[in-house]
């Protein structure tokens, strides 16, 4: 396993890795962001909270 880092730059391979992922987990939260349902930053759309019905108390 260590004959591949004489391959590749080891310090270039990670910043590559890292920025890779950074990349990936940006797209990720825009793809989130994007749906209705995983958009934590508008919350849900009124149509989607007017379905939902308010629990009532319980009888005593």
């Amino acid at each position: 396993m260590w004959r591949i880092w004489t391959l590749f730059d080891p310090r270039r391979a990670l910043v590559a890795l890292a920025a890779f992922l950074f990349t990936l987990a940006i797209v990720i939260h825009f793809i989130l962001l994007s749906t209705d349902r995983f958009n934590w930053l508008a919350g849900p759309s009124a149509k989607a909270g007017a379905s939902v019905s308010q629990m009532a108390p319980a009888p005593k």
